[in-house]
Protein backbone atom coordinates (compact mmCIF):
# COMPACT_ATOMS: atom_id res chain seq x y z
CA UNK A 1 0.00 0.00 0.00
CA UNK A 2 1.63 3.26 -0.57
CA UNK A 3 2.52 5.84 1.86
CA UNK A 4 0.70 9.39 1.92
CA UNK A 5 2.81 11.94 1.23
CA UNK A 6 3.99 14.01 3.94
CA UNK A 7 3.31 17.36 2.97
CA UNK A 8 0.57 17.88 0.49
CA UNK A 9 2.47 21.34 -0.80
CA UNK A 10 5.37 19.45 -1.86
CA UNK A 11 3.25 16.75 -3.34
CA UNK A 12 1.84 19.35 -5.39
CA UNK A 13 5.16 20.65 -6.84
CA UNK A 14 5.97 16.87 -7.84
CA UNK A 15 8.51 16.56 -5.36
CA UNK A 16 8.62 12.73 -4.22
CA UNK A 17 9.45 11.57 -0.58
CA UNK A 18 11.38 9.21 -1.98
CA UNK A 19 13.59 11.99 -3.60
CA UNK A 20 13.91 13.71 -0.53
CA UNK A 21 14.47 10.30 1.78
CA UNK A 22 17.37 9.59 -0.98
CA UNK A 23 19.11 13.44 -0.74
CA UNK A 24 18.84 13.03 2.49
CA UNK A 25 17.52 16.34 2.53
CA UNK A 26 17.39 17.96 6.61
CA UNK A 27 14.10 20.53 7.01
CA UNK A 28 14.93 23.63 7.72
CA UNK A 29 12.24 25.64 10.43
CA UNK A 30 11.82 29.29 8.94
CA UNK A 31 13.24 32.03 11.41
CA UNK A 32 10.86 33.73 13.57
CA UNK A 33 13.59 36.89 14.63
CA UNK A 34 15.30 38.46 11.41
CA UNK A 35 16.68 41.55 11.36
CA UNK A 36 17.68 43.67 8.13
CA UNK A 37 21.27 43.59 7.14
CA UNK A 38 21.34 45.73 3.95
CA UNK A 39 19.14 46.77 1.23
CA UNK A 40 20.41 45.54 -2.33
CA UNK A 41 21.25 47.47 -5.23
CA UNK A 42 17.76 46.81 -6.64
CA UNK A 43 15.90 47.53 -3.65
CA UNK A 44 15.44 44.39 -2.25
CA UNK A 45 16.09 44.09 1.75
CA UNK A 46 18.16 41.38 2.87
CA UNK A 47 17.06 40.12 6.66
CA UNK A 48 19.48 37.43 8.84
CA UNK A 49 18.93 35.70 12.00
CA UNK A 50 21.06 38.35 14.88
CA UNK A 51 24.13 36.44 15.18
CA UNK A 52 24.18 35.74 11.66
CA UNK A 53 23.68 39.31 10.64
CA UNK A 54 26.90 40.30 12.80
CA UNK A 55 28.54 37.84 11.33
CA UNK A 56 27.88 38.47 7.98
CA UNK A 57 28.82 42.87 8.83
CA UNK A 58 31.92 41.64 10.66
CA UNK A 59 32.76 39.69 7.62
CA UNK A 60 32.36 41.44 5.30
CA UNK A 61 34.10 44.25 6.87
CA UNK A 62 37.16 42.45 6.90
CA UNK A 63 36.69 41.47 3.51
CA UNK A 64 36.99 44.95 2.52
CA UNK A 65 39.61 45.76 4.53
CA UNK A 66 41.81 43.16 2.30
CA UNK A 67 40.57 45.08 -0.58
CA UNK A 68 37.91 42.43 -1.21
CA UNK A 69 34.22 43.63 -2.63
CA UNK A 70 31.80 41.18 -1.06
CA UNK A 71 27.81 41.58 -2.17
CA UNK A 72 24.96 39.93 -0.45
CA UNK A 73 22.88 38.84 -3.06
CA UNK A 74 20.11 36.52 -1.14
CA UNK A 75 19.59 36.00 2.50
CA UNK A 76 16.45 34.56 4.50
CA UNK A 77 13.68 33.22 2.06
CA UNK A 78 10.48 32.08 3.12
CA UNK A 79 8.97 28.88 2.65
CA UNK A 80 6.11 30.39 0.91
CA UNK A 81 8.73 32.44 -1.43
CA UNK A 82 10.87 29.00 -1.88
CA UNK A 83 7.10 27.65 -3.47
CA UNK A 84 6.57 30.70 -5.56
CA UNK A 85 10.36 30.34 -6.91
CA UNK A 86 9.62 26.29 -8.29
CA UNK A 87 6.29 27.52 -9.14
CA UNK A 88 8.06 29.57 -11.79
CA UNK A 89 10.72 27.63 -13.09
CA UNK A 90 7.92 24.89 -13.59
CA UNK A 91 6.25 27.39 -15.62
CA UNK A 92 9.12 28.25 -17.34
CA UNK A 93 9.36 24.86 -18.51
CA UNK A 94 11.70 23.03 -15.81
CA UNK A 95 11.32 19.52 -14.53
CA UNK A 96 11.28 19.30 -10.90
CA UNK A 97 14.38 17.35 -11.38
CA UNK A 98 16.20 19.85 -12.96
CA UNK A 99 14.63 22.36 -10.70
CA UNK A 100 16.15 20.15 -7.64
CA UNK A 101 19.71 20.49 -8.93
CA UNK A 102 19.62 24.12 -8.13
CA UNK A 103 16.99 25.13 -5.97
CA UNK A 104 15.84 23.44 -2.57
CA UNK A 105 12.14 22.15 -1.94
CA UNK A 106 10.04 24.28 0.14
CA UNK A 107 10.78 23.66 4.12
CA UNK A 108 14.54 22.34 3.19
CA UNK A 109 16.20 25.22 2.12
CA UNK A 110 18.70 26.91 4.46
CA UNK A 111 17.18 29.91 3.47
CA UNK A 112 14.75 29.47 5.46
CA UNK A 113 17.00 29.43 8.55
CA UNK A 114 18.10 33.05 8.42
CA UNK A 115 21.92 31.93 8.53
CA UNK A 116 22.48 31.23 4.94
CA UNK A 117 23.40 34.30 2.48
CA UNK A 118 24.57 34.40 -1.32
CA UNK A 119 27.53 36.13 -2.71
CA UNK A 120 28.51 37.91 -5.36
CA UNK A 121 31.47 40.26 -6.46
CA UNK A 122 32.36 42.31 -8.77
CA UNK A 123 34.56 40.29 -10.87
CA UNK A 124 31.75 37.27 -11.71
CA UNK A 125 28.12 36.76 -12.23
CA UNK A 126 25.87 36.84 -9.41
CA UNK A 127 25.10 32.87 -8.50
CA UNK A 128 27.84 31.62 -11.36
CA UNK A 129 30.08 28.93 -10.82
CA UNK A 130 32.69 31.69 -11.74
CA UNK A 131 32.56 32.94 -8.91
CA UNK A 132 34.67 30.04 -7.71
CA UNK A 133 37.47 31.48 -9.59
CA UNK A 134 37.46 35.08 -7.55
CA UNK A 135 39.87 36.74 -5.45
CA UNK A 136 36.16 37.13 -3.12
CA UNK A 137 36.01 32.95 -3.31
CA UNK A 138 39.41 32.71 -2.26
CA UNK A 139 39.43 35.34 0.48
CA UNK A 140 35.92 33.19 1.70
CA UNK A 141 37.65 29.70 1.49
CA UNK A 142 40.62 30.83 4.05
CA UNK A 143 38.67 33.63 6.26
CA UNK A 144 34.87 33.20 5.79
CA UNK A 145 34.81 30.06 9.18
CA UNK A 146 36.71 33.01 11.32
CA UNK A 147 32.90 34.62 10.94
CA UNK A 148 31.08 31.30 11.62
CA UNK A 149 30.18 30.64 7.33
CA UNK A 150 30.83 27.65 5.92
CA UNK A 151 30.26 26.49 2.20
CA UNK A 152 27.18 24.51 2.14
CA UNK A 153 27.40 22.70 -1.63
CA UNK A 154 30.69 21.79 -2.45
CA UNK A 155 31.05 19.85 -5.26
CA UNK A 156 30.29 16.23 -5.26
CA UNK A 157 28.11 16.80 -2.24
CA UNK A 158 25.72 14.05 -1.24
CA UNK A 159 22.59 16.25 -1.21
CA UNK A 160 22.65 16.07 -5.11
CA UNK A 161 22.58 20.42 -5.39
CA UNK A 162 24.85 21.47 -8.04
CA UNK A 163 28.23 23.41 -6.82
CA UNK A 164 27.55 26.97 -5.26
CA UNK A 165 30.42 28.23 -4.62
CA UNK A 166 28.46 31.77 -3.71
CA UNK A 167 26.43 29.79 -0.91
CA UNK A 168 27.79 29.96 2.36
CA UNK A 169 25.91 29.74 6.10
CA UNK A 170 26.41 30.63 9.65
CA UNK A 171 26.41 28.02 12.25
CA UNK A 172 26.62 29.55 15.54
CA UNK A 173 29.43 28.02 17.42
CA UNK A 174 31.71 27.62 14.38
CA UNK A 175 34.15 30.31 15.66
CA UNK A 176 35.05 28.80 18.69
CA UNK A 177 36.83 25.37 18.25
CA UNK A 178 36.97 24.80 14.56
CA UNK A 179 33.72 23.11 13.69
CA UNK A 180 33.29 22.38 10.27
CA UNK A 181 30.17 22.18 8.73
CA UNK A 182 30.17 19.08 6.40
CA UNK A 183 26.65 18.68 3.57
Amino acid sequence: MPVNHPDPVLQQLGVSHEVLTARRLPRHAEASELEWVETGSDGRQYRLVPAAADAWRQMKAAAAGDGIDLILVSAFRSVARQVEIIEEKLAEGFTIRQILTAIAPPGYSEHHTGRAIDIATPDAPDLDVAFAHTPAYAWLARRAGEFGFTLSYPRGNPHGYQYEPWHWCFHAGAQEGGWQHSV
